[in-house]
């Protein structure tokens, strides 16, 4: 399936800083300049990530925070949010779940982007799926359904005036298995720079060379040079969607 649908507005849920720009950056980029509102949420600020002889926590989270800020604005994302959670600890908890509702129905998306929460190896066998990113997986689909659409579930949320909000389609970033992908052309570009504004992450990394090998391995065969792929659940059907937008605001 090639890309048609440009959302209104989507948040991608992601567990560390970079974790976007590795994996649907370009799809983020290209949203934002069609006009949607994108949001970012980090799980984490990403601060035992920087293995250094006397690097601190503080000083990590703060460089890193710093670099996914900048990676935002190169993409075109005026919001980034970050949760907080202990880097390489996270856990799927309610209490997680909570934070994720707040945050949706706060600024109620349209799409929620996330990892593959069942992705446990990767690539041709070399590769374990970060603990973090398997949390935050499971912990953004189960805020974005049924949690943060149900009035009845955190109602202390409903208080405060957040009211349940639902979402219209979940993108699941699919390395391998993806069955809708993203023409990212336009902002293969952006992608880049993007990724490179993590200089703490990617200094030894040929950034150019690996993100044009992955989306143009993902394109091979299609009308296009360089995709993202994904697993598309949709949670609500044109018809329903179009009702609820025009009773919800």
């Amino acid at each position: 399936m090639g890309d048609v649908y440009i959302p209104e507005s989507a948040m991608a849920i992601m567990a560390h800083p970079d974790d976007i720009e590795f994996s649907c950056a370009g799809t983020t980029a290209r949203w934002a300049s069609a006009g949607a509102r994108i949001s970012y949420v980090l799980c984490t600020n990403g601060d035992v990530g920087i293995a250094e002889p006397g690097m601190t926590h503080e000083k990590a989270g703060e460089i890193r925070e710093g670099e996914a800020r900048e990676a935002a604005r190169i993409a075109g994302v005026k919001e980034i949010v970050f949760l907080n959670e202990r880097d390489c600890m996270l856990e799927n908890t309610m209490a997680l779940r909570r934070k994720l509702v707040r945050e949706i129905r706060r600024f109620r998306p349209e799409v929620i982007i996330c990892g593959d929460p069942t992705m446990l190896w990767g690539g041709d066998g070399d590769y374990i799926n970060h603990p973090d990113h398997r949390a935050a997986g499971w912990a953004a689909v189960d805020a974005a359904f049924p949690a943060a659409g149900q009035p009845n579930l955190f109602e202390e949320l409903e208080a405060e005036g957040l009211k349940a909000s639902k979402v219209r389609k979940v993108f699941v970033v699919a390395w391998s298995e993806g069955s809708y992908f993203v023409n990212i052309d336009a902002t293969i570009e952006t992608k880049i720079a993007a990724l490179k504004a993590h200089k703490s992450q990617v200094a030894e990394l040929d950034a150019d060379k690996l993100l044009r090998e992955w989306a143009g391995g993902t394109a091979k065969g299609k009308e296009m040079q360089y995709a993202e792929s994904f697993r598309v659940v949709t949670l609500e059907n044109d018809a329903f969607w179009e009702k609820y937008k025009k009773e919800n605001g």
